[in-house]
């Protein structure tokens, strides 16, 4: 098993558009992590530095699987995502060496 983040870059009216299509997101999230693929998501709380408008600018979300094509079909069905308020998406797979859930463990010497 493989982890994969999922990052979103949110468009600037995000914030004010967002409302009509939470519910479904958050039920497609909610899906997600019930089938165990993703693990935790959500949006990043500060803004980035130099950033003033104080509104988030992004999201995380993270999933488990044997590819990164779990985490990418959920971004390319999301109705953020379809919708527009996501102005960019990608996926990265993320080397997790250290931590009880680590899906490829390095131990000091």
């Amino acid at each position: 098993m493989k982890h994969y983040l999922l990052f979103y870059e949110l468009g600037e009216d995000h914030s004010t558009r967002r409302i009509q299509y939470r519910s479904a997101h958050l039920a497609k999230a909610w899906a997600a992590s019930e089938r165990g693929e993703m693990v935790l998501g959500g949006a990043l709380a500060n803004p980035a530095q130099g950033e003033t408008s104080g509104k988030p600018e992004g999201a995380v979300l993270f999933f488990q699987g044997e590819s990164p094509a779990v985490a990418e079909e959920f971004a390319r069905t999301d109705p953020y995502v379809l919708n527009g308020l996501v102005k960019r998406w990608y996926v990265r797979e993320w080397v997790t060496v250290a931590g009880g859930g680590a899906a490829t463990p390095v131990h000091p010497d």
